[in-house]
């Protein structure tokens, strides 16, 4: 593991966010302490979490006196603080198509298909199998994107050979997919992910390796 300051990830097993920044810290060799926010029973919405970080989210990483939200935020933030291995290629180009492949998840498919907005669906009206079916549309749309977006590229990654914010976001969404039903329909998405679960930052950081899992 790398020396670092002591640093602090705030998280939950479950939340594709907090995944993806805990494959950040292990590509990284960053060491880290857990504490753990129970989403379901509202812990994100504690007085004392919401000083930290007022939109009630996960993940929050302390680092160094430095408190960072917003998932890929913090992993550009791990990026440029421990530059080995680099999450992002070299050209301007090339780091555009990465992290335009990242934010179709982490801002389009991702926010709409969370906790957050499936209670509120809830709030309004809607039966389980409704709800369900919103996330699992959600995720079936965009993942046919994803598709598209990558489509014909070669290597065993998002965007070719080395591992990249990309990857950091397709798995932890692969995972909703199955949680919600989705039908993956997308060989090479499925092979990429396969790719990356051979990594041991990948496996070491799944939901179901984590202290608070169910």
């Amino acid at each position: 593991m790398i020396e670092t300051p002591p640093v602090v990830l705030h998280g939950y097993f479950r939340s594709t966010a907090a995944y993806r920044v805990r494959i950040a810290l292990n590509l990284k060799q960053v060491a880290w302490t857990d504490v753990f926010h129970h989403l379901r029973h509202g812990g994100q919405r504690e007085a004392a979490y919401l000083r930290m970080n007022p939109q009630g989210l996960v993940p929050t990483l302390q680092w160094d006196g430095a408190v960072l939200t917003q998932s890929l935020a913090i992993c550009e933030f791990l990026d440029e603080t421990v530059v080995d291995p680099p999450l992002l290629p070299g050209g301007a180009a090339a780091r555009a198509r990465v992290r335009g492949f990242a934010q179709a998840i982490a801002c389009d498919i991702h926010p709409v298909q969370n906790l957050r907005v499936l209670q509120r669906l809830r709030a309004a009206g809607l039966d389980e199998a409704a709800v369900n079916d919103w996330a699992r549309e959600t995720i079936d749309d965009g993942l046919a994107a994803c598709a598209a977006l990558i489509e014909g590229g070669e290597g065993p990654y998002c965007f070719g050979a080395d591992v990249t914010l990309a990857d950091l976001c397709l798995v932890p969404q692969l995972v909703n997919a199955r949680r919600f039903g989705v039908a993956l329909r997308w060989p090479r998405l499925l092979a990429i992910e396969a790719a990356c679960l051979a990594l041991p930052a990948f496996r070491d950081a799944a939901p179901d390796r984590q202290p608070d899992a169910e």
